[in-house]
């Protein structure tokens, strides 16, 4: 698509006419600057946003945030609501194959200076400690019982076995448990997939990070989230592995075959769906709640050996969520009273103070909103903000990729990017430095600019930048 067809509404607005294709039920909202609008050209990202555009029962909008860059179906980066009482409908591709990838966001009491000369010992426990890995898995399985508890439960079943404490569900989304969750409704294939896979990071740009609090933005909010300047502070983003993988796999190929029983045609059947209130359209919706809550036991176990890891280093187990938020999922949320299917694929939710959903302690300022970054390069703390009610309560989810990961290993040899990071004082481990590679900071777009924009935009307000020590990746 070209740039001259969007038509610029604010610095860090610009939209596709409705008017643009017949087919469209809504305009095309993209959230850029001029700067980031060459490089969201590059790629199908733009007309992905005018597909989305056509599905039954879109509201408003079809959303993407500066991180957006080309994906399955929705382009990565999307936010789509839809009315569940007027034709809306729910997409499996819409929410991603890795159902639940979140970023959960661990606070301590240290200041860098009490415990850099730790730093490499620290990761190296982590690493011992946490399964990381393309297919990897644990040790000793589940079984298939107890997985089913899991994907029912999500970190209810965490809090059963020890591996959390009840105060640590309210700093989750959705207290770590979609209460909607119906196991019959995963296949086979995806429970075994799934049951060596709890507490396992995987691979690709999926992370642990060590931190450090490089500078507090909003004194305030950041004193809410219990944030503060050289604070030492560790960062998870996984979701829900092969599972989710799977069931969106299984659903996927459903959603292809019944949609011409409900009379719906699209453009691209990666975006294959059905209508909402529908049998195929709740069983998804029960079996993606499966996957999240999947996700959700997964980083609290990733949690729970972090801490056990911390203990034995610095003999302290005072890791306190600060927050953890998917950034793939669908979602019933009431807008002027209104239930809408809010779809976010690569985006994250950012409710604003006074939310019901929040917890009492952030109910006062507003939701954490965690924007990780690459390798080397900063992440940031956000707020959500009343603003957002326009991109129904969204904001971006990391920096976005600007380089496929074929085209990164052509520019990177992970061995000198390895190196690089480690002259920086940067701490690596990873598996591979084929992977290191393909998730190189130049594969990926400024994750300072990118923030800038969403807080321009006031979809949702700086916080805390926070700074790598450590990375320990698959």
């Amino acid at each position: 698509m070209e740039k001259n067809v969007l038509k610029k509404i604010s610095d860090y607005i610009f939209e596709i006419s409705k008017s643009y294709r017949k087919d469209m039920r809504v305009p095309g909202r993209i959230y850029v600057d001029e700067k980031m609008l060459d490089m969201v050209v590059q790629d199908k990202s733009l007309d992905q946003v005018v597909n989305v555009a056509t599905m039954p029962g879109i509201v408003d909008y079809s959303i993407a945030m500066p991180d957006m860059h080309q994906g399955y179906g929705m382009p990565v980066g999307g936010v789509a609501a839809f009315d569940i009482e007027n034709e809306g409908v729910i997409s499996p591709g819409a929410v991603g194959y890795d159902i639940n990838c979140g970023v959960r966001l661990l606070r301590s009491d240290f200041k860098y200076e009490e415990i850099k000369d730790k730093i490499v010992d620290l990761a190296n426990q982590i690493q011992r400690d946490v399964p990381s890995g393309l297919g990897r898995g644990v040790r000793e399985k589940l079984s298939v019982g107890e997985l089913e508890k899991v994907l029912k439960n999500g970190m209810k079943w965490s809090v059963e076995k020890g591996y959390a404490d009840e105060r640590d569900l309210d700093f989750v989304e959705a207290n770590g448990c979609l209460e909607m969750a119906d196991v019959s409704l995963c296949s086979d294939r995806a429970k075994q997939r799934g049951l060596d896979q709890v507490g396992t990071l995987g691979s690709g740009n999926h992370f642990l990070e060590m931190q450090k609090v490089e500078k507090v933005l909003d004194s305030k909010v950041a004193e809410a989230f219990g944030l503060f300047e050289d604070q030492i502070c560790f960062m998870i983003h996984t979701g829900s592995r092969g599972f989710g993988h799977q069931v969106a796999t299984d659903y996927i190929k459903m959603m292809m075959m019944v949609m011409k029983r409900y009379n719906i045609v699209l453009p691209d059947r990666e975006l294959a769906c059905a209508p909402f209130e529908s049998e195929e359209g709740q069983m998804y919706f029960k079996a993606m709640a499966c996957g999240a809550n999947f996700a959700w036991a997964n980083r609290q176990m990733i949690t729970f050996r972090m801490r056990e890891a911390v203990n034995r280093i610095l003999k302290i187990k005072n890791l306190d969520i600060v927050y953890d938020v998917a950034h793939n999922m669908a979602k019933l949320e009431k807008y002027d009273g209104k239930e809408l299917c809010v779809h976010r694929k690569g985006a994250t939710r950012a409710f604003p103070a006074g939310h019901e959903e929040l917890c009492e302690q952030y109910r006062k300022v507003g939701q954490p909103v965690l924007i990780p970054g690459t390798m080397g390069t900063a992440s940031y703390v956000l707020v959500g903000l009343e603003s957002a009610k326009e991109s129904f309560y969204s904001s971006c989810h990391g920096a976005g990729r600007r380089m496929s990961r074929s085209k990164a290993k052509k520019f990177v040899f992970g061995a000198d990017l390895r190196k690089e990071l480690e002259q920086k004082g940067i701490v690596i481990r990873a598996q591979s430095n084929v992977g290191l590679a393909e998730e190189a900071p130049l594969a990926y777009k400024d994750v300072d600019n990118v923030v800038d924009i969403v807080d321009k935009a006031k979809l949702s307000k700086k916080v805390a930048r926070l700074v790598p020590l450590a990375v320990i990746k698959g």
